[in-house]
């Protein structure tokens, strides 16, 4: 367990250029704080002291602003950046080195029994206010946009951003990868979608240069019309 909480912290090195020590960490950064708790209330839920787990969740939550249910299963190495607001459901799962910002939700839509939440991979990075809500998959390195609301599979290395989410990028990054991306979002991640409406209003301007040539009888087609009119 201490060899775990060591590798959480250090993890924040990585992905934080403000931390400057280990104290620090330790002592200024709710998102760790949070995970630490989250290790406790998880240890004592799986060995059935529920309430126990629960009642650690809820003093975490309090402190920190940041809700883990103890049976949320969470892999080593998970930083979350600044945390207020991060809700993380009890059948949820992530999984190692994944790096969460504030706002995500990790939710259920189904009040019925069994998996309702998230199953995270590996090396996943997730934006600010992102929604992932159901039992959705979210393969390894991938990533999730601010603000983007997840509701289907996500393929491994793909970029979600939009709402609902959409693919901008499918492409699994070497294994050795010391590039890190803050909030999951590169300044050449378009929207596809604001893509396609680009390219139609710059089609719509062309056109409507055309009709505009054709009005004025600039066009030599618009001339030989007039001609065929005996205008």
């Amino acid at each position: 367990m201490f060899k775990i909480i060591m590798q959480d912290v250090d993890s924040v090195f990585d992905r934080d250029p403000a931390a400057r020590s280990r104290i620090e960490v330790l002592l200024c950064y709710p998102g760790v704080h949070a995970l630490l708790m989250h290790r406790l209330s998880h240890w004592l839920w799986k060995r059935n002291f529920k309430l126990l787990g629960r009642f650690i969740s809820a003093i975490s939550r309090f402190l920190t602003g940041i809700e883990i249910h103890p049976g949320a299963q969470i892999g080593e190495r998970f930083f979350i950046d600044h945390g207020m607001g991060v809700v993380i459901g009890e059948t949820a799962t992530i999984g190692r080195g994944v790096t969460m910002y504030h706002g995500v939700t990790l939710g259920g839509t189904s009040l019925q029994a069994g998996i309702r939440h998230p199953q995270i991979g590996n090396n996943v990075i997730i934006g600010s206010g992102a929604q992932l809500l159901g039992p959705i998959h979210v393969g390894d390195n991938a990533r999730i946009g601010s603000n983007a609301v997840v509701v289907k599979d996500v393929a491994a290395g793909a970029t979600m951003v939009g709402i609902p989410a959409r693919s901008v990028a499918e492409k699994v990054p070497p294994v050795v990868d010391t590039k890190f991306d803050a909030y999951a979002s590169k300044a050449e991640d378009d929207d596809p979608l604001q893509k396609l409406l680009e390219m139609l209003q710059n089609e719509l301007q062309t056109l409507q240069r055309r009709v505009g040539e054709l009005e004025s009888g600039d066009d030599e087609l618009a001339g030989s019309a007039k001609k065929w009119e005996g205008k």
